[in-house]
């Protein structure tokens, strides 16, 4: 989770975001990217992630919580969407990677996973929460996702400002980092370690007692704990990346502004956000590219940061994202992977703090990495992606995200890229294909009392792209559309329409595009499948 720099618990705001239908984006590449999130290993070159052939790597992932409460396993597994159908929507949607975040508890042994729907998930039945978290990867693997874990709490009661507590140990940590890097070693969908989650300031200055940067105290300095923590886990695992969070305060104290001490009064930032002395304080690793610093930034669902209501507001903002953590990008020094952002957008501010921070971030492979917080609708400062019945979309939020999420490999629409303009005819009108010009298969893919969730996938086998795509299918009486995704997908009577998207209007010769959707009543096959009109 998140806090603020300043005292006062974060303020809860709560947005209530009407279902709808969603599209997820094609992804077109260029020679120097990877497709998906790459091959084998990834490290790091200058400000960019690469893979094992040296290709850029954007990581555009998304965080499902749970591991770190007291339920010990992923939250919405009590829902009545499987836990594969819910990565599969992830991956569906753009999100190549997962973070993870867990606490020292779930990996003890005897560990117990709660709050688990076994009748929508009997193969979680009796499993350990490590045993679940093995599945999850092999699961996420399969789809091209990759994996980033996030030691988020000591404990399933909280987190805490340092990376150790009276009873978990700084040993306790390193050791069970170690495990973790042994247990996935030659896994490659495990990518590395968010070392701890959101180290920040506690105590008021001068009498500091939180994390702090650059101090030099080794009982406080978080850079340096996270070499000592880096190096053990690279001397198991030295091909994982290490995710290094910034603090809140660089002095690891909170201002005292009644002492009259100007001194004492140093700018603050969000919990683990404050990456502002990494560039005089950097941290150092026995592996050569290995670095990825990981802030993180919130809106004002979570706390109202004076800078949200400064008069040149949203204009002020990319200058602090500056001080705090771009500098380390722009000035090649090393990646960014903003480990956590998000807000409910019950605030109109939030909305322009979201679409001005996606584009800081910038387009393409190139831009930052990031994972959003969170797929879980149970984040009561910030919500979901997924609204509260784990299956439906928060429409709102992905637009926003939508440009730059760069789909896995094995996720998201399969047609041509989204480069150029419209392929159609002469006119510029629709183009239809001849009747036979398109094949046209079905997979169900998850099925429970009163609804399923399935895919259909349409290939155009005509000789010239159909530009924009429109692909119809007809349904018995009483069974009606829940959502969809990779195009607009709507219905009218027992007819299921699914328009292309406005960003990958044309399917061209060859290509196919896999139209996914949850629906309610009887499970049914799609019948009469079509593309613009000819029969499939």
């Amino acid at each position: 989770m998140f806090r603020p720099k300043a005292l006062g618990g974060a303020l809860t705001a709560l947005a209530t975001v009407a279902a709808g239908v969603f599209f997820a984006a094609a992804v077109s590449t260029t020679p120097a990217s990877a497709a998906g999130t790459g091959t084998g290993y990834l490290h790091t070159n200058g400000s960019q992630i690469v893979d094992s052939t040296g290709a850029t790597v954007r990581l555009t992932g998304i965080n499902w919580f749970g591991m770190e409460t007291d339920n010990k396993t992923f939250h919405g597994l009590w829902s009545s969407n499987p836990w594969r159908g819910q990565l599969d929507t992830m991956a569906r949607l753009g999100y190549n990677t997962l973070r993870v975040p867990y606490s020292n508890d779930a990996l003890k042994p005897g560990a117990t996973a709660t709050g688990i729907n076994d009748f929508v998930n009997p193969d979680l039945i009796g499993l350990s929460p490590l045993q679940i978290l093995d599945k999850v990867i092999a699961y996420a693997g399969s789809k091209g996702m990759r994996i980033i874990l996030d030691r988020h709490r000591p404990t399933s009661a909280g987190q805490s400002p340092l990376w150790y507590t009276p009873t978990v140990s700084e040993a306790t940590w390193i050791n069970d980092w170690k495990m973790l890097a042994q247990r996935y070693a030659g896994n490659p969908t495990v990518i590395g370690a968010d070392l701890h989650n959101e180290p920040h300031a506690e105590g008021t200055n001068p009498a500091a007692t939180g994390a702090c940067w650059g101090c030099g105290d080794t009982a406080r300095d978080w850079r340096l704990a996270a070499e000592r923590a880096g190096n053990a886990i690279l001397g198991v695992q030295p091909n994982w990346l290490i995710f290094v969070e910034g603090v809140s305060c660089p002095s690891g104290g909170l201002s005292n502004v009644w002492d009259n001490d100007p001194s004492n009064d140093e700018d603050c930032g969000w919990w683990g956000g404050n990456l502002s002395k990494a560039g005089q304080f950097p941290v150092r690793l026995n592996v050569a590219n290995r670095l990825v610093y990981s802030p993180h930034e919130y809106a004002t669902s979570v706390y109202r940061q004076t800078w949200f209501d400064a008069p040149d507001y949203p204009a002020n903002m990319p200058a602090i994202w500056d001080k705090y953590f771009g500098y380390l990008y722009k000035q090649n020094i090393a990646p960014i992977m903003m480990g956590e952002f998000g807000s409910t957008l019950a605030d109109p501010k939030d909305r322009v703090w979201l679409e001005k921070l996606m584009a800081y971030t910038g387009t393409g492979v190139t831009g930052m990495s990031f994972t959003y917080w969170s797929w879980n609708p149970n984040s009561g400062d910030t919500g979901g992606i997924a609204l509260d019945d784990w299956t439906n979309i928060n429409t709102t939020k992905q637009a926003i995200l939508q440009p730059y999420l760069i789909a896995p490999s094995g996720g998201g629409p399969t047609g041509g890229p989204t480069t150029g303009g419209p392929t159609g005819g002469p006119t510029g009108g629709p183009t239809t294909p001849p009747p036979g010009a398109c094949t046209a298969t079905y997979r169900q893919v998850n099925a429970w009392q009163g609804g399923f969730q399935g895919e259909v996938t349409v290939k155009n086998t005509g000789t010239a792209a159909v530009n924009p795509w429109s692909v119809t299918w007809t349904w018995p009486s009483g069974v009606t559309l829940g959502s969809g995704w990779n195009a607009t997908v709507t219905q009218s009577g027992t007819t299921v329409t699914a328009a292309a998207p406005s960003h990958a209007p044309s399917l061209a010769a060859g290509a196919s595009v896999t139209v996914g959707f949850t629906a309610n009543g009887t499970a049914s096959t799609p019948a009469t499948v079509k593309l613009n009109g000819a029969s499939c």
